[in-house]
């Protein structure tokens, strides 16, 4: 099968490390800015790397962008080009469009003019390092919609040599747990008696505010 090609728009920091891992991964990737500079740092990191405005439609056509699998709009500050850019990709065809939002009511008018997925990465770090402050034992948090999320929870003292019976963590705090990570191995059955060690970590998914109090119950202080 052909490899999946991809273009990001836009290589600040977080277009760039986008764009460097999907390289990195393997597909061909195309970065654009407007910035020489920007582009000059991306050249090693990228199939190809050009410079061009991303609000020129014309522009764009010439770059082909509708021949790629997915095109991530990345545009920093500018809402303005970002919105544009979206429709331009949109009225050219483009099958699927990831686009990174500044805030709710940018991500709204992204969804509405056409954007596939709208991503927040400033606000999704954010709840990522809120939770890492409420509690050290949070690996990792995913909103997987406006109210339910999952956490990647390392078994805190509390939890160590109980089932997850005696936890009964769906009782207490409506979450449930879908499975328990030992090392490169993971259940993802796990039983009402499996104990849970000091090496294990419980990937949960639940309601935002049930989370928050299971984060809360198991802060270890």
């Amino acid at each position: 099968m052909p490899k999946k090609q991809y273009a990001v728009i836009g290589i600040g920091r977080f277009g760039l490390s986008v764009a460097s891992s999907l390289t990195e991964m393997g597909f061909e990737v195309l970065a654009i800015d407007t910035s020489e500079d920007r582009v000059q740092d991306a050249v090693n990191h990228v199939t190809y790397a050009v410079i061009a405005d991303s609000t020129d439609e014309e522009a764009m056509r010439a770059l082909g962008l509708r021949n790629f699998d997915v095109v991530v709009v990345a545009i920093g500050q500018d809402i303005q080009s970002s919105i544009l850019t979206t429709l331009i990709l949109k009225d050219m065809g483009v099958g699927v469009i990831i686009v990174k939002a500044q805030n709710e009511l940018h991500g709204k008018v992204l969804s509405k003019i056409g954007a596939d997925k709208v991503v927040y990465p400033e606000r999704d770090m954010g709840l990522r390092v809120a939770h890492h402050l409420i509690s050290p034992n949070i690996l990792d948090y995913i909103e997987i919609s406006e109210d339910y999320s999952i956490i990647e929870i390392k078994a805190p003292e509390a939890m160590i040599g109980k089932s997850l019976k005696q936890l009964d963590i769906r009782a207490k705090f409506k979450c449930n747990v879908m499975a328990i990570k030992t090392g490169s191995n993971m259940n993802i059955a796990p039983y009402a008696d499996d104990l849970i060690r000091d090496i294990d970590i419980l990937v949960i998914v639940g309601k935002n505010s049930d989370l928050s109090n299971l984060e809360i119950a198991y802060s270890e202080g």
